[in-house]
């Protein structure tokens, strides 16, 4: 906040110990969002392959339908539209949105999310936006960003997002915030505990890649 460094990466943390010992956040972003006091924060998750930017974070699956709405889908589509522009520099972002059901329901035949809160969204940001598509269903929009055919997936909740992310390049993988007043990067795994003190399993590569991004990002 002083502007003493230029960018910050920030390695994994355990939510279940930091709470367990009073720290009242579900995780880095959360705190983050607090002492910039910023309205909206986009949590991006990429890697070699992919990028994608999660409408909820870290919510249960049941609580991810009621999180949804025409607003929060509005604002980080567009910090995610303006954030591959000025931080990634694409000129015209083509950006798919992931529909939340299976067969993005079908046209309401598997719930209702996609005609009462993603496709509104989605024409209203067909004003601003040009080259914005959903919803669609994610396995189709993934396949297609994995092709080339989008510069960014907006995913309705977290797996959504992670499951492909790892498949295709958990080790470049990085996080990163957008909306915040600075470059926050992160590597796109967590403590691995499981882990601890096996050092041929150990790998320092998505850590790496989370510094080598936020310095990307500051330099240009």
């Amino acid at each position: 906040k002083g502007k003493k460094i230029d960018c910050l990466a920030t390695c994994p943390i355990s939510k279940e110990a930091i709470n367990k010992a009073g720290f009242k956040y579900s995780g880095h972003t959360e705190y983050f969002i607090k002492k910039t006091k910023v309205r909206h924060v986009v949590m991006m998750l990429l890697n070699k392959n992919l990028k994608f930017s999660l409408i909820t974070r870290h919510l249960p699956i049941k609580d991810v339908p009621g999180a949804l709405n025409i607003d929060k889908i509005l604002d980080a589509t567009r910090i995610t539209y303006l954030s591959l522009k000025n931080i990634f520099k694409i000129p015209y972002p083509r950006i798919a949105l992931c529909g939340l059901n299976p067969h993005a329901s079908d046209n309401g035949l598997i719930g209702d999310e996609e005609e009462n809160i993603i496709r509104p969204a989605v024409e209203r940001l067909k004003k601003t936006f040009k080259r914005i598509n959903g919803p669609i269903p994610s396995d189709i929009a993934i396949y297609r960003a994995l092709r080339g055919g989008y510069d960014a997936v907006m995913a309705m909740y977290h797996d959504q997002a992670l499951i492909p992310l790892k498949i295709t390049g958990k080790d470049s993988g990085v996080n990163i915030s957008l909306g915040l007043p600075f470059i926050r990067t992160s590597p796109l795994h967590g403590t691995a505990f499981d882990i601890a003190g096996k050092h041929k399993f150990a790998n320092p590569d998505s850590l790496i890649s989370a510094i080598k991004l936020a310095l990307k990002c500051v330099l240009g």
